[in-house]
């Protein structure tokens, strides 16, 4: 009888032990919660018979339920956003059962690769689902950006990556923009039109009095990317640049793109495209506290002729 108790007491401190090991290890292994932050997106799930939420409201309040709940834990978790559409495409393709969760966990593990992620630190939900939005935007504009330039191929003439060059061109103009910029807090903007799309990239930095522009490498990347398009394709590019500095107002500065350089736009100029609105055209009233100013010379090589 002695002999069946030790055995028993082992096999229970064993179990103990394992199930401690396994939480801590749960603690150490990372989570990823696939979000369906709009309601039409979640209607679109409900077809799914072993989807089971049914009123998007109270999902939103289990989800950042459950985040609260991995947090008590310890467990890092980040948020991606999810698309039905995409995931039918890649249930499809890959040969999935659409309507299993194992099937939407794969798919949820897949888009969070992409990078297109926000990681969860307490805020709320609802604060956290713009920025996500606005990241998943940011990701598919600079994807689409790239296929753009990848598909432009070589020149004819000197057998020269049209893209690369373009991209090279991008990046050595924004260089000298945010040298030429100065000190300051400073918000950049280039659009420029496709032939399915309007492209859009945003850029903040900040520049002490002495040393160079901190920026966030990947910003810079898509913000060159989608400069490089404009670049490339000899399309209406533009530029705004915005800066903030203590004790000042803020100053607006305005460029358009043509022939791989940027010209400085007037202050009136400036002050049209900022006070517009892009939809509808009808004036918008100007911002306290803000000139308008005209663009300035960046000092930028002059650009190679373009084939």
């Amino acid at each position: 009888m002695a002999q069946t108790g030790h055995t028993e007491n082992s096999t229970t401190q064993h179990t103990k032990h394992s199930t401690t090991m396994r939480r801590t290890l749960r603690r150490e292994a990372p989570s990823t919660i696939g979000l369906l932050a709009d309601a039409q997106d979640f209607a679109a799930m409900r077809r799914y018979r072993t989807f089971a939420f049914d009123d998007h409201t109270v999902y939103l309040q289990q989800v950042e339920g459950l985040l609260k709940a991995l947090a008590a834990q310890g467990v890092h978790t980040t948020v991606a956003l999810f698309d039905p559409e995409d995931y039918a495409e890649y249930c499809a393709e890959s040969g999935l059962d659409a309507d299993t969760g194992a099937s939407r966990s794969r798919f949820t593990a897949e888009i969070a690769a992409a990078g297109a992620t926000v990681a969860y630190t307490g805020q709320r939900l609802s604060d956290l689902i713009p920025v996500l939005v606005s990241r998943a935007v940011r990701q598919a504009t600079w994807e689409y950006a790239t296929l753009l330039l990848a598909d432009l191929g070589t020149c004819a003439d000197c057998g020269q990556d049209i893209g690369r060059a373009a991209f090279d061109r991008a990046s050595h103009l924004l260089t000298r923009l945010l040298e030429a910029a100065g000190p300051g807090t400073h918000h950049l903007v280039c659009s420029t039109p496709t032939d399915n799309d309007q492209l859009l990239a945003v850029l903040h930095t900040h520049r002490d009095t002495a040393g160079p522009a901190r920026l966030d490498s990947s910003e810079g990347a898509e913000f060159a990317t989608v400069l490089a398009v404009a670049i490339a394709l000899e399309s209406r590019g533009g530029v705004v640049l915005r800066t903030s500095a203590p004790d000042s107002p803020d100053r607006v500065h305005g460029w358009r793109l043509g022939h791989g350089a940027l010209a400085p736009l007037t202050a009136g100029e400036v002050f049209n495209a900022y006070c517009t609105d892009a939809e509808t055209g009808e004036p918008v009233s100007p911002e306290s506290g803000v000139e308008y100013c005209a663009g300035f010379d960046i000092g930028a090589d002059p650009a190679e002729p373009h084939h």
